[in-house]
């Protein structure tokens, strides 16, 4: 089968398409026939030997794919060949992965192959930073940043289907319409205008019961400024770079709180919740309050291009590759 390989770690030029040996069902597990990719910031920083799972090159990168069931392993009932599904996985760039069955998620008739690849992980850590990590509902304040992303697109939607108020952060002019469409109820481009300032503005100087930051060092600070009391902060990504060491004394005056999230901890653990979370995702999607933005679609041979465009922050919603 095809697939991408990088032999070392580095830029995108490290990717390549190979041939490879097509994977073996083992046991308690399931061989998937992939029809769409999700490309991921993860994916880049796996390919630069960065990621929290170190890369082991000759290796392949990818954690999610959608597609249909080829087989599956001894010890696997709930789940059959010619199921079409979305997987959490490793290794997706590539014509076929395996996945545990615990990590495949049935898709809807209703859900093509490019939403349930757009989905897994994007959909869902928004929706469990809004309602596992923080709370959300009527009377609460949320902000996102990358509001123009993947996450943030879904977690603006998800955050207005519960009844929040809603603010949004982008890095350029280009991305606020897109942003404003999900429908926050503002957008701030922080390259230019210091949003933790209009966050208090708009609050009348309250501040925000909740941000969502995948962006790290050059919103971190900012962020817990326009806190409101007893407020959190979810770091769950660093795309600007790691965030400066934090005196914990300095939450204090206000009660506040950060915490760091990481969307494996639901599905490794918990697959229960996991696929609870995906069903009242997928009502959403058919409900017409969540919709998924696809902002380009490659070839996979064309991986180090998907990657290029995604590092250079042009991006908006999510990058597929199809087989």
């Amino acid at each position: 089968m095809k697939a991408i390989v990088f032999d070392r770690v580095g830029g995108p030029e490290v990717l390549a398409l190979v041939d490879v040996p097509k994977p073996e069902v083992r046991a308690g597990g399931v061989l998937i026939k992939s029809h769409t990719i999700g490309v991921n910031f993860a994916d880049t920083r796996f390919r630069q030997g960065q990621y929290a799972v170190p890369a082991k090159p000759p290796d392949t990168p990818g954690m999610e794919a959608a597609g249909v069931i080829e087989a599956v392993g001894a010890g696997v009932t709930n789940l059959r060949p010619g199921m079409r599904v979305a997987a959490f996985t490793s290794k997706a760039y590539a014509e076929y992965c395996l996945s545990p069955s615990f990590m495949v998620v049935p898709l809807p008739d209703s859900v093509s192959f490019n939403d349930g690849a757009a989905f897994l992980i994007q959909v869902l850590t928004a929706y469990h930073l809004l309602h596992t990590v923080g709370s959300t509902g009527p009377g609460r304040t949320v902000l996102v940043h990358s509001a123009a992303g993947g996450v943030g697109l879904a977690a603006v939607q998800l955050a207005k289907a519960a009844g929040a108020r809603v603010f949004g952060t982008v890095s350029s002019d280009d991305k606020v319409a897109l942003a404003k469409s999900s429908g926050a109820d503002a957008i701030i481009n922080y390259t230019r205008d210091k949003f933790a300032d209009e966050v208090l503005r708009l609050t009348d100087g309250r501040g925000v019961d909740l941000i969502l930051d995948a962006v790290g060092k050059p919103t971190f600070e900012e962020g817990l400024r326009c806190l409101a009391p007893f407020g959190h902060l979810a770091l769950y990504g660093r795309s600007g770079g790691a965030t400066d060491p934090l005196n914990v004394a300095t939450l204090s005056p206000k009660s506040l709180k950060v915490s760091g999230f990481s969307l494996p901890t639901i599905t490794r653990n918990f697959p229960d919740k996991t696929r609870e979370s995906a069903e009242r995702c997928f009502a959403l999607l058919r409900e017409g309050k969540l919709k998924l933005h696809i902002g380009k679609i490659f070839p996979l041979a064309e991986a180090a291009e998907a990657h290029r465009y995604l590092e250079s922050r042009q991006s908006t919603g999510k990058l597929l590759l199809i087989p």
